[in-house]
């Protein structure tokens, strides 16, 4: 009832899933961090917007009073003929004000924001890649999930058909114990075995409920039951780039639009500004010592600007970038070499299932065979219970690792088209 309740409280009604390649596609739908990549692109896009912005003109305004030891002043000894001429110069005032607005339109910026953008467009890539990384593991996750549900599914199976064998062999000898030719405690031996696997079959159901509601909940839609995959068509197409190297490849080309922008970054500016200010003193100190009253100034022109000091660190800056740039060619190294470890691994795993699994048949007849000799020797009083119940185990001990080899098969082929990304 628990397991129910969980049930209806996680999975969406009407939502199912039985093949493995449903639910995967479900679980990356499902896990939250598939929303990263919709806020990767937002936020992007949000920084390429401001970077464009920087071809916008940029305006400050300004205002300011000051006082100063010292201003300019007209030469004494034209003081004194001004003075003899009857003109008083009063001379600037120590106490100074202005407010102004200053504004400058960048012309040419040698690439410097193109590059900006490029570098930030380049990040996005790089952390989509990283993102895609983290949920590419999802499979093998589900992959875990699905086969050990199978597993489990199996041996209920299995578990269910040697309660049917011990039930058959429990009423045989419960009516020959009524005509006195077994005893009881033949009877009761096959009787509690029949009921300690009807005991494991509950445990083994309370597993696949627990199982089922993992994967369920992991996908997001209800999984009852899985379907069987076929090995022969898992592997079947070409791999794809793995989600690890389109990481390395992004962060190449994000060291790339940064050699760029260091590039951009020896390049001149040119400009466009216009100044103007309301305040004391004005452009004209001539007036102003003469007359201390407020006035609008303004001014216009054209700057070129350029940063000599970026050549001191452009060496190092692209040495900086040609030991990331190789950073990268190792990490590509080192998961090629890995993958392709762990790839040869998978394919020795299925060859040695295969060939154990090319034996169960003929193991589990033989035991079958043998099973079915000694309920016939039973029948006649020439075997002991113990033997009985002891071959019929052996049977459903040699179904069971059939089962085991085969889904462990399944389970290894699958490990590999998640490696091989196919």
């Amino acid at each position: 009832m628990r397991h129910f309740l969980m049930f209806l409280i996680f999975i969406p009604l009407g939502a199912y899933a039985q093949t493995i390649s449903e639910c995967i596609e479900a679980a990356e739908r499902n896990y939250p961090l598939i929303r990263q990549y919709d806020l990767i692109g937002k936020t992007t896009q949000i920084t390429v917007e401001n970077i464009q912005k920087g071809w916008l003109p940029q305006i400050s305004a300004t205002a300011q009073a000051t006082l100063q030891s010292d201003v300019t002043a007209w030469p004494s000894q034209m003081q004194t003929m001004m003075q003899q001429m009857g003109v008083q110069i009063e001379g600037l005032k120590k106490d100074q004000y202005r407010v102004g607005v200053d504004i400058q339109q960048t012309i040419f910026d040698g690439g410097a924001i193109s590059s900006r953008k490029e570098v930030a467009r380049r990040q996005a890539e790089v952390e989509a890649a990283n993102n895609e990384v983290s949920l590419y593991s999802v499979r093998q996750r589900v992959n875990e999930l699905f086969f050990g549900l199978l597993l489990i599914g199996d041996q209920i199976q299995l578990n269910n058909n040697l309660v049917t064998i011990l039930t058959a062999n429990e009423n045989k000898l419960a009516a020959m114990y009524d005509k006195g030719t077994a005893s009881e405690s033949d009877y009761l031996t096959v009787k509690a075995e029949r009921l300690a696997t009807e005991q494991n079959g509950v445990s083994l159901q309370s597993q696949y409920s627990t199982m089922a509601l993992l994967l369920s909940t992991f996908c997001g839609i209800e999984v009852t039951k899985p379907v069987k995959p076929d090995a022969a068509s898992a592997l079947s197409g070409n791999g794809q780039i793995r989600p690890e190297l389109k990481a390395v490849n992004a962060g190449l080309s994000l060291i790339d639009a940064q050699e760029k922008a260091i590039d951009a970054a020896l390049m001149p500016r040119l400009s466009v500004f216009a100044s103007g200010y309301y305040g004391y003193p004005g452009y004209n100190m001539f007036e102003d010592m003469m007359r201390h009253r407020w006035s609008l100034n303004g001014m216009v022109g054209v700057r070129l600007q350029w940063n000599i000091g970026a050549l001191y660190t452009n060496k190092n800056d692209h040495r900086k970038m040609a030991l990331q740039r190789d950073a990268y060619n190792v990490q590509r190294d080192v998961f090629l070499f890995n993958n392709n470890m762990a790839a040869q691994q998978q394919s020795q795993e299925m060859q040695r299932y295969r060939k154990m699994m090319a034996k169960d048949d003929e193991i589990i007849s033989l035991r079958s065979r043998v099973r079915v000799a000694a309920e016939s020797k039973l029948e006649h009083g020439i075997i002991a219970t113990n033997d009985l119940v002891k071959e019929i185990y052996n049977e459903n001990n040699a179904r069971v690792q059939k089962s085991i080899h085969e889904i462990e098969m399944l389970k290894n082929t699958y490990d590999l088209k998640i490696t091989n990304n196919q």
